[in-house]
């Protein structure tokens, strides 16, 4: 495996454990589903939860929950297969601090959601936070 495709193997296996949190936290979904589905997200849970596991072994249990998924019904699986999300409540966003003036500048500054956004040396005024979106239509 080269340098690119393991950093790849490594963002999709970071992927499938977010979506396998948000599964976990969906109780409803799991005592909705057949028992195959909550038995393969157990395994998943457990090989997560134990230090030292192969991560062959952890692709392997993903894409047992994967097709369970799609066995019982989800479409989606385990998310996309395209290395990001497609589960609910899972959305990227950049937090900016963006100029505050009528006239506004180009600055953007990384706003953190606990601290204060920085002044605006010509308004004299904080700059405004947002939230930018990877996809504008999510």
């Amino acid at each position: 495996m080269t340098a690119p495709d393991s950093v790849r193997a490594e963002r999709r296996r970071a992927d499938r454990i977010a979506a396998l949190c948000l599964l976990l936290n969906d109780r409803d979904g799991l005592r909705g589903g057949d028992g195959q589905v909550a038995g393969t997200v157990e395994r998943a849970r457990r090989l997560l939860a134990a230090d030292g596991t192969d991560p062959a072994q952890l692709d392997a249990a993903f894409e047992a929950v994967d097709q369970a998924l799609r066995r019982a019904g989800d479409a989606r699986g385990l998310g996309s297969g395209r290395g990001d999300i497609a589960l609910p409540g899972v959305r990227p966003v950049i937090n900016v601090a963006l100029c505050p003036g009528a006239v506004p500048c180009t600055r953007r500054e990384p706003a953190k959601d606990l601290r204060p956004a920085p002044a605006c040396a010509v308004n004299g005024v904080r700059m405004r936070k947002e939230r930018l979106r990877r996809d504008p239509t999510a």
